[in-house]
């Protein structure tokens, strides 16, 4: 049972706070949290996601610049209440159009009817987002000038939606009007780290499997892979029936009606990467020589595009004097060098060369950059996981089926 939820800055300022149950939390706990990330390095991101404080039990979650704050007392699974901070910064996501500070502060009264409908005194309800549009209604400019003209600033539906009390509480009743059509869409993210030898370290995929469903009635599908081995950590939306994935490897599921997350997988020991970042950094006399060459390691037959390659300078450097020969390279203020490389071209390999000056009585450079690469890859799933086949059923026509894949960097990090 969760108590109550903070939104907080990534500087500890509190933006939001719900009390969920009679027994109310005090504010300070959000002191203590503060004061123990500030022990822990200052980077909300680098947290625990559950923590024991001396008086509760904190749950946290941090996205975009905002850290989603659970306290409890009770003893209750960890995962449920790191789940439902999920759910609520993707719902949130999903209704605003984005997750920042002022997104939450401008929509403060939403966020707070979202949470009513999503928890019931601290018990998860309804986190179903096309439920949810069915009873709160997102915000628009013509609902926000109503609300100045009539003062009325509640976007909660005076009618209870009827998948609510359905069997199948995340797909709406009596769908008729759909266009008939389903895609599917492999997402991918790799990481991977290489050390200053070149050697691979570490390299996985964390995917996710999105439906974008239009179908009328109450259609059944049934998803398959023709190789689901390769698959770990799998975690399932609530339409998919468990036991078929258990037995035959198979997803089968009534869809919700629009986007949603059906699987999210990791696909771990990868041994080949698609590209490479080679750094060479030569220190002496208070100088550093910097040679990045990047070129394509294991070509996947489609085009890599938005390969970007961004590093830290050390503090110890005074400035620095860097071009390339393909691209466009940006020192920002606060230090970072951002390479923004595109697409290789066929008759050369993008290279980026120059010089940091050190700052005086340094004559050698003795902490090295971490390289951090993106890139993005539209039509290969470089996980080598593929879509079987997927059958409809229950349907009154024979729907549109469409199948995509993308793989991006995720924390791609190469270290010199």
């Amino acid at each position: 049972m969760l108590q109550c939820v903070f939104f907080l800055s990534d500087s500890g300022e509190v933006m939001l706070e719900k009390q969920m149950t009679a027994h109310r939390v005090d504010r300070s706990i959000c002191s203590w949290f503060w004061d123990y990330v500030l022990s822990q390095g200052g980077d909300p991101s680098k947290i625990l996601p559950v923590i024991a404080s001396p008086t509760h039990y904190l749950f946290q979650l941090y996205r975009d610049g905002i850290i989603f704050l659970a306290c409890t007392q009770v003893e209750m699974p960890p995962l449920m209440g790191i789940e439902f901070l999920c759910r609520v910064a993707d719902v949130l996501s999903d209704y605003l159009g984005g997750l920042n500070e002022d997104l939450i502060k401008d929509n403060f009264v939403i966020v707070y009817e979202l949470l009513d409908e999503m928890m019931d005194n601290g018990i998860p309800l309804t986190t179903e987002p096309n439920i949810l549009r069915e009873m709160i209604a997102p915000p628009n400019i013509v609902s926000k000038m109503l609300s100045v003209v009539t003062g009325k600033n509640s976007n909660v539906s005076s009618k209870l939606p009827d998948a609510t009390a359905s069997c199948i509480p995340w797909r709406k009743t009596n769908l008729k009007n759909a266009s008939n059509e389903v895609y599917v869409n492999l997402v991918e993210e790799m990481d991977a780290i290489f050390n200053r030898d070149g050697s691979l370290v570490k390299c996985e995929i964390y995917g996710e499997v999105q439906v974008n469903s239009h179908l009328p009635g109450l259609p059944d599908l049934t998803l398959s892979f023709s190789n689901s081995s390769i698959l770990n950590d799998v975690r399932f939306h609530p339409c998919v029936r468990f036991r078929p994935w258990e037995s035959d490897q198979i997803l089968s599921f009534v869809p919700p009606d629009g986007e949603f997350k059906l699987m999210s997988y990791r696909v771990k020991n990868l041994k080949s990467t698609p590209i490479y970042v080679k750094p060479q950094l030569i220190s002496d006399a208070g100088n550093c020589r910097v040679t990045v060459l990047v070129g394509i390691r294991n070509d996947p037959g489609k085009t890599i595009d938005s390969i970007t390659v961004e590093f830290q300078l050390p503090f110890c450097v005074a400035s620095a004097n860097l071009t390339s020969n393909h691209g466009t390279v940006n020192i920002l203020a606060d230090k970072t060098c951002s390479w923004s490389i595109g697409q290789i071209p066929k008759d050369k390999s993008p290279s980026l060369s120059g010089n940091l000056v050190l700052v005086t009585g340094l004559e050698k450079l003795h902490m090295f950059p971490v390289f951090q690469v993106g890139f993005r890859i539209m039509g290969a799933a470089l996980s080598g996981l593929q879509i079987h086949k997927l059958d409809i059923k229950n349907a009154p026509t024979q729907p549109y089926k469409g199948f995509r894949a993308l793989t991006r960097s995720g924390e791609y990090e190469v270290r010199s």
